[in-house]
């Protein structure tokens, strides 16, 4: 599944464009290296979004192509 997919359905960022857009600017990571939003992603991968002074860390869980809201923390670890 791409990156910026991943994001919106784990509801990590809200909108699939606001995704394309941190992935533009470098603000995400995968496995400590800057990922472009069409990166595939997997399960075990590490995922890291910089949020101005903030940044979340999360670790893969699963991945599927729709999930509902209630379940869309199951996909992903905070680390």
């Amino acid at each position: 599944m791409r990156l910026d997919k991943f994001l919106k359905i784990s509801r990590l960022i809200k909108r699939r464009t606001v995704a394309n857009e941190a992935c533009d600017a470098g603000r995400v990571l995968v496995n400590d290296k800057p990922a472009k939003a069409s990166v595939k992603i997997k399960v075990g991968d590490i995922i890291e979004i910089l949020f101005g002074s903030k940044s979340v860390k999360v670790e893969v869980l699963d991945v599927q192509e729709t999930v509902r809201k209630e379940e869309a923390q199951e996909l992903y670890r905070y680390l």
